[in-house]
């Protein structure tokens, strides 16, 4: 898919910042482009600008609004909404099958008096648009397959309609584990990636993963190979876990799908050893990985993506260990658009699913005692090893990416070549996936036309304007581009600038000859240089 336009009349969910903003996508991939096949490369989308302009708020929008489509067409999906009154219009491009010819998509919401319609779509049939019924399968194949959110921090407000999703999945198997244990609870399309989850990208990647993508994933750490792992799963550890045993099918505490409990039972498979405490249902699953793991592993969940579905759906359940009066707190917050400053997470030691001891081999090394913790690492390697995982394992059709500040732990060095890699990673078929990210820094933007380049700035009413940028992003030198994106001229930070205008103006030549000898190059240093020949040669102004 590849997004075109997005117009939005109104955003309660982001307490207005947004309203009346409109955004053009489009000159960043083509109809051909996206007809492309496996070949096609992706083609991202970097929003910049200030602190507080309203570029996760977009990334937000973006996943409510596609969260609240799949809501309406299957609320067995997407079983809740963090947002059910913005009024917007969204064009994208999408090929139901990858050999078919791309369809422009028109998704919107509207208002008729006081009244908030439902979501319409449409499909543009070269003369006129056409409607699609909320009810069709036509209406679901349309909409993105999956929403990958990504956050470096805590950041709850592009958290939150992932948190919405997880809290909807939890509550979805707790159900059909009462009701019809043998039933699959569907997956959510909604997944967030942040560093409560990270892992669970990681390991799968580093199991099932083909050989030249781990590679990828794990050389800038210097790291050759997983060695070791553990999972814990604990479902009765916890008072309000337990289940009455008059209503128990099977648990003491958490109740369980058969889908889940045979997660349990492959895991266990694959285990090197585990342990099982009977009384507070806690398994302890230990793996020195080798081949045979990996087949193992491989036998019972064939791909990364799949691997990491299993992780991430009994990783999902941890929302159940969050005390009910934070997700109360939570509930009403979302429904009066008042938000916490983080959302709820269960301590480690709380969580239904979670990794521990996870370690890695370096060069010939095969001693499990002298290989490296992850812990060790440091958070650019953590963020690394992540997103790039995230791109090496999703690989289906019409995958939305949204990305808040993906590279915000890098070194200058890894931001720079950070476009090059998730595009060249050793992968196929990216050409019907889209990518938005945001950014503080000019690395990105410096790999990307301009037409794939928003900026973002706010004006004194509050009001979020989007612009292409002036100049040429692609290549251009990282002082034209903070120029131009945020008005940083001269490119040198702001305590040596105001030293060099006081000595501009009114500094005597022996303080402009101190000051040139301890300042570092710069176009500015230049500048004093030729203001310290002026005073030896007797020149003045007026």
């Amino acid at each position: 898919m590849k997004l075109l336009r997005l117009s939005v009349e109104a955003a309660a969910s982001c307490g207005g910042l947004l309203d009346g903003l409109e955004v053009d996508f489009e000159g960043a991939g083509t109809t051909s482009e996206l007809a492309g096949g496996a070949g096609g490369a992706l083609a991202p989308h970097c929003l910049i600008g200030p602190n507080g302009s309203g570029k996760s708020q977009l990334l937000q929008l973006l996943a409510e609004v596609f969260q609240s489509a799949w809501h309406a067409h299957s609320p067995g999906e997407e079983r809740e909404v963090a947002d059910r009154s913005t009024l917007f219009s969204i064009n994208y491009l999408v090929s139901r099958q990858p050999d078919l010819q791309p369809e422009q998509v028109r998704l919107r919401r509207c208002k008729k008096g006081r009244r908030t319609l439902p979501i319409e779509m449409s499909v543009w049939d070269g003369e006129e648009w056409q409607a699609v019924a909320l009810t069709d399968a036509g209406f679901g194949e349309r909409l993105p397959a999956l929403i990958v959110g990504y956050t470096s921090g805590d950041n709850e407000t592009l958290s939150l309609p992932f948190f919405v999703s997880r809290r909807g999945y939890a509550r979805g198997v707790r159900e059909a584990a009462f009701g019809e244990p043998q039933s699959t609870v569907s997956d959510n399309r909604l997944l967030l990636i942040d560093y409560s989850t990270h892992l669970e990208v990681l390991v799968a990647n580093l199991l099932l993963g083909q050989p030249s993508v781990q590679k990828e994933i794990l050389e800038h750490a210097r790291l050759d190979r997983l060695a070791s792992f553990r999972c814990v799963i604990q479902l009765n550890h916890l008072p309000r876990l337990r289940t009455p045993r008059r209503i128990s099918k099977y648990r003491k505490g958490v109740q369980l799908t058969e889908e889940l409990e045979g997660y349990i039972g492959a895991l266990k498979a694959a285990a090197t050893c585990w342990s099982y405490d009977p009384k507070s249902e806690v398994y302890i699953l230990d793996y020195l990985v080798t081949d045979t793991t990996r087949d193992i592993f491989k036998e019972n969940f064939g791909t990364p993506i799949s691997l990491y579905r299993a992780f991430h759906k009994l990783a999902l359940l941890n929302d159940l260990a969050i005390p009910s009066k934070a997700r109360d707190r939570l509930k009403k917050e979302i429904e009066t658009r008042r938000f916490a400053s983080r959302l709820p997470e269960p301590q480690d030691e709380e969580k239904i699913f979670r990794f521990e001891q996870v370690r890695f081999y370096r060069g010939e090394e095969e001693d499990i005692k002298k290989s490296l913790d992850y812990v060790s690492l440091s958070d650019g390697e953590h963020q690394q090893a992540q997103v790039l995982g995230v791109f090496a394992m999703i690989l289906q059709n019409n995958v939305l990416f949204i990305l808040d500040e993906p590279e915000s732990h890098f070194n200058p060095r890894w931001r720079v070549e950070f476009v090059k890699r998730i595009t060249t990673l050793p992968v196929d078929g990216r050409a019907h996936q889209d990518v938005l990210l945001t950014s503080h820094a000019p690395f990105v933007p410096s790999d990307l036309r301009r037409e794939q380049v928003h900026v973002f700035s706010k004006n004194a009413d509050g009001k979020v304007t989007v612009e292409t940028p002036s100049i040429e992003t692609y290549g251009a030198a990282f002082d034209r581009i903070l120029e131009h994106c945020f008005k940083v001229s001269p490119p040198i930070s702001q305590l040596a600038r105001d030293e060099i205008r006081q000595l501009m103006q009114a500094g005597t030549p022996d303080q402009l000859r101190e000051a040139i000898n301890t300042l570092g190059s710069s176009f500015e240093k230049a500048f004093l240089l030729d203001r310290l020949r002026q005073l030896e040669q007797g020149v003045t102004f007026t």
